[in-house]
């Protein structure tokens, strides 16, 4: 057997045995894809849900209503309810992916039918930046060729087995997979126990050091590292806490703030109920402020 008939054969084991676990997740705008990891359970990305409830669809043209069981944002991870029926699960995969691995990237955009492709991973240990800003570790890039509607799909191996789910298309046709490594696989079992994370969150759009620099600069207010505000959501912590649109946020608890990064730590270290103390200039005034986290929602995922 030639190496092209190998390849053939082994896009169509895949088909055969992970094919039936791929679902296809919302319809129209918000189509996507996701993997059948448990009874009753589907894993996509949560880049794709819109609201607590969505349409489920399997490989044989079955409908089911969803729910959404839990949800990471940051993590861009969740876990719907459905009725799967007697869909095999896809298993997971003992080992974890290596740069020239085999991998099989599979979907099914919105219910519109089954893809498979092949291709090598190119890179482990990737990361990028998550729906919110936070940065996501722990990625696996790879040449297997996706349409749009593919985020929430698995990425398997040869015999099949779960490698990652497959996130985030990049210049130049590359995929990142988030790594289905143990730790993500107690972070979806968690998920679809209905076991949320919960992150504190300051409630601003902010703009990255670089163009804050720009904006202040463009107004003739002296350049300072920081992060800018944008805007500050009614009621949202940081608004209870006075910071306004056109803040610039220099420092944290103390420490200079010269990336979202450093301001994402500080949050993620808060248990409910803790405080934060931002260092903020408005124009050329520069003040501390204490933002309490009051309760478990302002902490939401």
């Amino acid at each position: 057997m030639g190496v092209l008939e190998e390849i053939h054969a082994a896009v169509k084991g895949a088909e055969q045995r992970v094919g039936p676990a791929v679902v296809g997740v919302g319809r129209r705008r918000f189509a996507a894809s996701g993997v059948v990891i448990a009874p009753g359970k589907v894993l996509t990305n949560a880049h794709t849900l819109r609201g607590d409830e969505v349409t489920v669809v399997f490989a044989d043209g079955r409908e089911a209503e969803g729910r959404l069981e839990g949800v990471d944002t940051d993590g861009d991870v969740a876990v719907i309810s459905a009725d799967t029926g007697d869909v095999q699960p896809v298993e997971w995969s003992p080992a974890s992916a290596t740069v020239g691995t085999p991998v099989f990237a599979l979907a099914n955009p919105g219910g519109r039918g089954l893809r498979v492709t092949f291709g090598l991973v190119s890179s482990i240990g990737r990361s990028f930046r998550g729906p919110r800003g936070r940065q996501i570790g722990d990625s696996i890039e790879h040449t297997a060729p996706l349409p749009r509607g593919s985020s929430g799909g698995p990425l398997v191996d040869a015999q099949g087995r779960l490698l990652g789910l497959n996130t985030l298309r990049l210049d130049g046709g590359l995929i990142l997979a988030l790594a289905a490594s143990e730790s993500f696989r107690e972070q979806t079992e968690a998920l679809g126990r209905g076991e949320s994370p919960s992150r504190a969150t300051l409630g601003i759009l902010i703009a990255p050091p670089r163009a804050a620099r720009r904006m202040r600069r463009a107004v003739g207010l002296p350049e300072r590292d920081g992060i800018l505000v944008r805007k500050a959501f009614e009621g949202s912590p940081a608004e209870r806490a006075g910071i306004e649109r056109g803040d610039l946020i220099v420092a944290v608890g103390g420490d200079p703030l010269t990336g979202v990064d450093a301001l994402y730590r500080a949050l993620d270290s808060l248990e409910v109920g803790g405080t934060v103390t931002l260092t903020v200039l408005r124009g050329a005034e520069e003040r501390d402020v204490v933002v309490p986290f009051t309760s478990a929602s302002e902490q939401a995922a």
